[in-house]
C-alpha cells in the first residue's frame, strides 16, 4: 500500500488487443516512408504495444482500428483545440463543401477570414493563407530577405520545429539531402540569452534578414527578454517573425504576441487555427506583406501561390472556429483544465517519490512532461514506459495538452491512470527497467540514423 493505495502492476491490467494495428503496420511500412506522413505520428515515437491507427475520434476520445478507446492528448499534434469532430466546425465545413471547395477565382470567404484575422491581431494588416506550417514560415523568410536584401536567418536554437524547408532542416540532425551552403545561411541563438543574439548580430554585420522563434515553447521568457530582442531586431534592421502555430489560439485569442505584448513584423498561425482542418497563415505589416502583392514598385516577391491554400470548407471551418472561440470562452476553458491536469500530475509525482523524475512543464494551455532516469538524466526508456502504462489504461497522452472538451470527468480519470503508470515508474526506478519495459525504446525524431 501507498497512501492508502492499493501498488498496482502490469498484472493488473488487461493487455489491449492491437492486432489490427499491428497487420496495417506492415503494410504501412511497405508503402509509405516512416509508416505514416508525419514523423511525430511514426511507431519510433510509441511504444510497441500502443494502437498504430486512429480510426474515429469524438470530443477528447479517439478508438484505433481494434476498437480501443482512449482518452487523447496532444490532439492532432496540437491542431485540434475544441475537440475531435466538433459539431458547430464540422457542419460549417460541410455547408460550404455542398457549394463547392476550389474555384478559379477567390472566393469571399478569403476576404471575410482575412478581416477576421487581422481584428484580432495587433499589428497584422495583412494575411496570406496557406495549407501548412511550413509553407507560412518559409514564406515569412523569404519575406523577409527581399525587404532587408539580406541572406542569413536567425532561428532559436532551443525550439523544436519551424519548417520543412531548408533552411530550417539543414540546423538539425536530420540533415541529408540539404546542401552545405543552404545550411550555412541559418544561425542560432539561445532562449532568454540576449547576448548569444547580440553576438550574431555583431559577428555576422548587415547579413541577418530575420529572427524567427517562437514567443514562448516550454520556458516562459524571462521579464524584458522579448522586448529588449525586439528592440535589438530594430536596432539591426533584422525582422522579427514569431511562429505562433502551437501558441496561436492557445495563449491568447491574439496570439502569444499579445498575451506578452510584444508585436512582431511578421507572424505565422495554423494547427488550432481550423480545429483539425488544414490551414495555416502568414499575417504582418502592409509595408512588408505588399512586397508579395500588386501595390508596390519593388522587385515582386512570389510570396504563397498554392493551389488548395483557400480551400473553401477550411477557410469556413476556421472562420466558425474563431466565432466558438469568441462565444464560448474557450482560451480560459483551456488554461483552467490544465491547470487542473497539472495540479493532478504532480500531486502523483509526490505520491510516487518521482520528484525529480518526472516532470511537467509549460503553461496550462500547453503542458508537456519530461522523463528521467535514475541518474536524473532525460530518458526515452523511460517516456516509453510511462506511455506503455498510460496506453494500456486508456490514456494516449504523448503530452498533457488538453482541449475545450476535456471535461472534469476526463481530467479526474485520466489523474487516476497516471497515478497507475507512476506507480510502475517508481517500480522501474527501484527493480530496473528492465523488468516493466515490454519492447524497444522509442527515439527522438532528430537523429542522423535509425
Amino acid at each position: 500500500m501507498v497512501n492508502g493505495q492499493r501498488q498496482v502492476t502490469m498484472a493488473d491490467v488487461a493487455r489491449m488487443d492491437f492486432s489490427a494495428s499491428d497487420a496495417l503496420r506492415a503494410k504501412a511500412r511497405a508503402l509509405i516512408p516512416g509508416g505514416a506522413h508525419t514523423y511525430a505520428k511514426g511507431d519510433d515515437q510509441y511504444p510497441e504495444c500502443s494502437p498504430g491507427f486512429i480510426v474515429r475520434g469524438k470530443g477528447c476520445h479517439v478508438w484505433d482500428v481494434d476498437g480501443n478507446e482512449f482518452i487523447e492528448y496532444g490532439m492532432g499534434l496540437r491542431a485540434v483545440a475544441l475537440g475531435h469532430a466538433f459539431e458547430p466546425v464540422i457542419q460549417a465545413a460541410m455547408r460550404q463543401m455542398q457549394d463547392g471547395a476550389n474555384f478559379t477565382r477567390p472566393s469571399p470567404l478569403e476576404v471575410d477570414l482575412a478581416e477576421a484575422m487581422t481584428g484580432i491581431l495587433d499589428g497584422a494588416d495583412m494575411v496570406k493563407f496557406a495549407k501548412n506550417g511550413s509553407d507560412v514560415t518559409t514564406a515569412a523568410v523569404k519575406l523577409a530577405r527581399a525587404y532587408t536584401n539580406r541572406d542569413l536567418i536567425a532561428i532559436c536554437g532551443d525550439h523544436p520545429f519551424f519548417s520543412v524547408d531548408d533552411w530550417f532542416i539543414g540546423t538539425t540532425e536530420i540533415n541529408a539531402g540539404i546542401p552545405e551552403p543552404a545550411r550555412r545561411m541559418t544561425l542560432k541563438f539561445r532562449y532568454n540569452d540576449i547576448g548569444s543574439l547580440r553576438d550574431l548580430f555583431d559577428g555576422y554585420s548587415g547579413r541577418i534578414a530575420c529572427v524567427v522563434m517562437e514567443a514562448e515553447a516550454s520556458v516562459p521568457p524571462e521579464p524584458g527578454f522579448l522586448h529588449a530582442l525586439k528592440q535589438l531586431c530594430a536596432q539591426q534592421g533584422a525582422l522579427l517573425i514569431f511562429d505562433e502555430m502551437i501558441t496561436g489560439f492557445r495563449w491568447h485569442l491574439g496570439g502569444a504576441q499579445q498575451f506578452h505584448g510584444v508585436t512582431p513584423d511578421l507572424s505565422t498561425f495554423g494547427k488550432a487555427m481550423g480545429n483539425g482542418f488544414a490551414i495555416a497563415a502568414l499575417a504582418g505589416k502592409r509595408e512588408i506583406m505588399e512586397r508579395g502583392g500588386l501595390l508596390h514598385r519593388e522587385p515582386r516577391v512570389f510570396l504563397l501561390s498554392t493551389t488548395h491554400g483557400a480551400e473553401t470548407h477550411a477557410l469556413a471551418a476556421a472562420l466558425e472556429t474563431l466565432r466558438v472561440y469568441q462565444d464560448l470562452d474557450v482560451i480560459d476553458t483551456l488554461w483552467r483544465q490544465g491547470a487542473r491536469l497539472r495540479a493532478l500530475v504532480e500531486r502523483s509525482v509526490t505520491e510516487n517519490r518521482l520528484e525529480g523524475f518526472f516532470e511537467v512543464t509549460g503553461r496550462p494551455c500547453n503542458l508537456v512532461y519530461a522523463t528521467k532516469d535514475q541518474d536524473g538524466n532525460r530518458s526515452q526508456a523511460f517516456r516509453t514506459l510511462f506511455l506503455q502504462e498510460t496506453i494500456r489504461r486508456g490514456v494516449l497522452a504523448p503530452s498533457f495538452v488538453v482541449s475545450f472538451s476535456h471535461s472534469d470527468a476526463d481530467i479526474d480519470r485520466t489523474a487516476e491512470i497516471v497515478h497507475e503508470a507512476h506507480m510502475v515508474y517508481r517500480k522501474a526506478l527501484d527493480d530496473g527497467i528492465g523488468k516493466y519495459l515490454e519492447g524497444r525504446p522509442v527515439k527522438p525524431v532528430y537523429r542522423t540514423y535509425n
